[in-house]
């Protein structure tokens, strides 16, 4: 069996689907170490892994961003973007990779598997392969590996095919990567530098499709076409959901089929103002004949007004292998994991978000067909009312998400994953012949 080392972001949504990752090595007999945040101690402890600290100098709470940095709040735009990408992830990177090495000279590592914010990662690849084990990147957000096909990443700019659309995606690069974040940029370098000798070898929010291999979880179905994608990414398909233990709400029995369900969420970390998307769709769908569930992600329902609509229905959780099933449209600001459930239960949707990945999880679901972007973050009832009557009245949503439904369905997840460390791991012994860095120290 072997040891793997899984560094992870301190954000909820970035541990838990590691956490994931986690108890599947587990149970196949391997052993974990977790790298995260001190506040995700318990739970990597309960998933059977060996919980490990980030340095302080890296734990920052990326859940309270504004809480850490108030400087930050009322940023938006560009200024957000590069705020975020300076502060929040670069450099925590240095202190990061300190803490991997230090694990890396404790311990026999067969592989270290990350998530693609985690820049440490990003640093540690740039070692030659002797001094390292290899670095696996798993792809919680959508796809970022560079391509002449796409437009950088994080625009939320889909594709347009033929010379034209290569031109527009390259003059799009060279605005993101030298006017836009040219400063972050030249910061990342100067850290990898003076961390490991060498800059970054690429754009910052590309180095994921520089690792040694790039486990993307969901499909080519709901993907950009890449002409030159590169041999290392592997499409493994979502990662596998257990049943819910969420107990079902006293209202349940109304979902008995005789009107249409729209369910509506912001998920569980961007859900402290309904007034952007759960409240407008409540009101925008008002006097429709479908049943509208809100799930308000963990906050108490007296969150939202006393006085709601007859055609709603509310719960803090709601247990989605039973409810997606049912659903008929699902609206949503984007996350990556709750559209990718959606779709795998043939949901096509309409969605609301245009801040960090949701911004390109947004621009696929719209690209591909599978439902609406309404393109912002908080939009007017009368916008998301329309949107839904679009999905529900033309089928072509609805057959497109059943598409890819099928290709998440049809995808292993769990075995793919587990072909790529084993290809991964017949490279360690190479690295036993050097010392790493960290133990010549």
């Amino acid at each position: 069996m072997s040891r793997y080392l899984l560094t992870c972001t301190p954000a909820h949504g970035h541990v838990l689907p590691l956490l994931q990752v986690a108890r599947h090595l587990v149970a196949g007999g391997h052993e974990v170490l977790f790298l995260t945040s001190a506040r995700y101690a318990e739970q990597v402890a309960a998933a059977g892994a060996r919980f490990r600290p980030l340095p302080a100098g890296a734990d920052v709470d990326l859940d309270d961003a504004n809480g850490a940095f108030p400087e930050r709040e009322g940023l938006t735009g560009a200024a957000a973007l590069r705020f975020d990408m300076s502060t929040l992830f670069i450099r925590p990177g240095r202190a990061q990779l300190e803490a991997v090495r230090v694990e890396l000279a404790q311990n026999h590592i067969d592989a270290v598997l990350t998530e693609p914010l985690f820049v440490g990662a990003a640093l540690l690849q740039r070692l030659p392969t002797t001094e390292r084990p290899p670095v696996v990147v798993l792809g919680i957000f959508p796809l970022g590996a560079r391509s002449v096909d796409t437009a950088p990443f994080g625009l939320g700019v889909t594709p347009m095919g033929g010379p034209l659309g290569r031109m527009r995606n390259a003059f799009l690069r060279a605005v993101a990567e030298r006017a836009i974040f040219g400063g972050v940029q030249k910061e990342a370098d100067a850290m990898a530098r003076e961390a490991v000798g060498r800059d970054l070898g690429g754009f910052v929010l590309d180095w994921a499709g520089r690792a040694d291999a790039y486990v993307q979880f969901s499909v080519s179905a709901f993907e950009y076409p890449r002409s030159d994608l590169p041999a290392s990414v592997h499409f493994a398909g979502p990662l596998p959901t257990a049943p819910s233990a969420v107990p079902l709400p006293d209202w349940w029995s109304d979902l008995d089929g005789r009107r249409r369900v729209v369910h509506v969420s912001q998920g569980t970390i961007a859900n402290t103002d309904f007034g952007q998307l759960v409240l407008p769709t409540v009101a925008g769908l008002a006097r429709a004949d479908v049943l509208v569930v809100v799930s308000t992600g963990g906050r108490p329902v007296d969150a939202l007004p006393a006085e709601l609509p007859g055609n709603v229905r509310v719960a803090e959780y709601l247990p989605y292998d039973r409810l997606l099933p049912q659903v008929d449209v699902f609206v949503t600001n984007g996350g990556f994991g709750g559209v990718q459930q959606a779709l795998a239960h043939d949901v096509p949707l309409v969605v609301a978000g245009q801040t960090e990945d949701k911004v390109e999880v947004s621009a696929r679901v719209g690209w591909t067909g599978v439902g609406v972007n309404l393109r912002t973050n908080a939009p007017k009832p009368r916008q998301v009312a329309e949107a839904v009557h679009r999905v529900l009245s033309e089928p072509m949503f609805r057959d497109r998400a059943r598409q890819v439904g099928q290709a998440m369905r049809t995808a292993d997840a769990w075995g793919t994953l587990d072909a790529v460390l084993a290809g991964m791991t017949t490279r360690r012994p190479a690295m036993e012949q050097a010392p790493s860095r960290s133990s010549e120290r």
